[in-house]
């Protein structure tokens, strides 16, 4: 006989999953046990949102569902802001979480939780294990469920008795995923649609994030000539120097981008659940009824016709989609170059800013930039949520070939706890993380984490005293009242000193270049923090310039 807690183990170590992020609790405390000794990888965080954001950015480097355990109510509340991302990113995540004994429940004993209606917006489903030989089969349903379909996350909830009790009952392997192939005919059906258009936008989300999704990116655009647009947080994934390079749909970019791209005469949306931010507030296609044809190719037909009338939805792989679109040959008429050659000067106009003088601190962009010279080609490069990313998304050479993570949903704190993650799952790369003074002050506790495990992250701080994104918003809406954005901060290079990292400081007038070679040489984390400019709040535009809009 075997005990509950063992079998688990059992069931993650043949569903190939080597790696748990966790913050220890008393409700779990079997499963902790049985872990001792185990080739699983158990990675103790200082925070359940710092483990779960390193279990979302896990799955995002390996394409599997990620793991991590917390205890029961402050543990798995604190922990649901990874459930919240992992649902908006379509990531698949398996949160496992103690709970109180069997015999409790329903009595509101201690940090008791009904985890069914706490997290019944977000996962895609939710278990309390209460028959321990059920526990091995249940963690192979919620893995099947978090990686089908749309992915995203899976709630198993365990009593804490169960996981101490015996089971007699075979470890449950994978269950494998059903992937839906594109046909022939459905690639023909929208290539009938191609022939009339001359002016069609391929929108390629992060269900391309394959090299198999990548490699067919390129070939259906090269094919037909298709300009491609990228969504949030995807940039990485198609060359930004190829002719067909459109532009990046993040979060506001400049309104020229987007008038151009609202003059497409047919959409081709790949990979994509089209969420307001690609779609530019659902002006892109326009929502209920676009004003263009539109061709939706996804892997669940959920998402398909729900907001927008479609035209040709397709439920299938989209890299299977885009190889069968590309092995079908068609003229390409020449107002689709002519219209291809608009857009990509455009992007490039946009993604050509040159970092200027500014009196209250230093452009980001310079930072960027000199990190993007001396930085290897392959390295990890990981953004936090905020104004300070749009400098990356300018200045990064993304070439289709790097590896990038960033926060679809928004979620501020991602940046570090992703970088820890980063550099376990490939620590023969650079990994580099973005992140502002507030996301820093939110989850930079996890660089803790990083010095325990030997994780040598570079984490690039923009300290311009605001919550910039916010900031933004506020100068548009009641420009020169400010109210609740303005941050004191401590000294981001010796706080990283303080937790073992080499700490430096860049300000406006040093040498960039240089220290950025001194963070770079340094074998070990560390931490860069940037003196930026608060007028600069944004690659695109400054503080003075959306005030005398307004």
């Amino acid at each position: 006989m075997t005990r509950a807690a063992d079998r688990l183990v059992e069931t993650i170590r043949a569903h190939g999953l080597d790696r748990i992020f966790c913050v220890p609790g008393e409700s779990y405390l079997s499963l902790l046990d049985a872990l001792h000794g185990s080739d699983i990888d158990l990675v103790v965080c200082r925070h359940e949102g710092g483990a779960g954001f390193m279990a979302v950015a896990d799955a995002r480097l390996t394409g599997r569902a990620g793991l991590a355990a917390v205890s029961r109510g402050p543990g798995a509340t604190n922990a649901s802001i990874a459930v919240h991302l992992a649902n908006q990113d379509a990531v698949p995540l398996v949160l496992l979480v103690g709970q109180v004994a069997r015999f409790e429940r329903g009595r509101g004993a201690f940090q008791e939780v009904d985890y069914q209606q706490m997290f019944g917006g977000m996962a895609k489903g939710i278990w309390e294990v209460t028959e321990a030989e059920r526990l091995s089969e249940t963690f192979a349903r919620a893995v099947h469920a978090a990686e089908s379909g749309t992915p995203g996350p899976a709630i198993l909830v365990m009593p804490e008795d169960m996981l101490g009790d015996t089971v007699s009952d075979p470890t449950v392997p994978i269950l494998p995923v059903a992937r839906a192939s594109a046909s022939q005919d459905d690639a023909r059906k929208a290539v009938e649609l191609l022939e009339k258009a001359e002016r069609p936008l391929l929108i390629a989300g992060g269900q391309l994030d394959t090299p198999q999704g990548r490699a067919s990116l390129r070939k259906a655009a090269e094919a037909h000539g298709i300009p491609v647009g990228l969504t949030f947080k995807y940039q990485h994934i198609f060359d930004n120097s190829h002719p067909l390079y459109a532009g990046h749909l993040g979060f506001k970019i400049p309104p020229m981008q987007v008038k151009e791209m609202q003059k497409a005469d047919l959409i081709i949306a790949v990979g994509t659940r089209l969420g307001d931010t690609p779609t530019q507030g659902f002006r892109l296609p326009k929502a209920p009824v676009p004003d263009q044809p539109l061709i939706h190719v996804y892997p669940d037909a959920d998402a398909i016709g729900r907001v927008f009338r479609t035209d040709l939805g397709i439920a299938a792989d989209p890299a299977s989609f885009l190889e069968a679109l590309a092995q079908i040959n068609q003229e390409m008429p020449e107002p689709r170059k002519t219209w291809a050659g608009t857009l990509n000067t455009v992007a490039r106009k946009l993604a050509d800013q040159a970092p200027k003088d500014w009196d209250d601190g230093i452009d980001f962009g310079a930072v960027v930039i000199a990190l993007a010279d001396q930085a290897p080609d392959d390295s990890i490069v990981i953004t936090d949520s905020g104004n300070f990313s749009s400098w990356v998304h300018c200045h990064w050479p993304w070439d289709g070939t790097q590896t990038a993570i960033g926060a679809v949903g928004g979620a501020m704190g991602l940046a570090v706890p992703a970088a820890v993650a980063a550099c376990l799952r490939h620590p023969e790369k650079r990994v580099i993380a973005y992140v502002g003074d507030g996301g820093a002050m939110m989850t930079g506790n996890e660089l803790a984490t990083a010095v325990s495990v030997g994780a040598k992250p570079v984490i690039v701080v923009s300290n311009n005293a605001t919550y910039g994104t916010i900031r933004l918003h506020q100068e548009k809406g009641f420009p020169g009242r400010t109210s609740g954005t303005g941050l004191t901060n401590p000294d981001f290079a010796a706080w990283g000193r303080a937790f073992g990292a080499l700490g430096i400081t860049i300000s406006k007038g040093d040498d960039v270049a240089s220290k950025v070679a001194e963070a770079l040489a340094h074998n070990g984390p560390v931490v860069i923090q940037v003196n930026s400019s608060t007028e600069a709040i944004s690659a695109y535009i400054s503080i003075s310039q959306i005030r005398a809009r307004a």
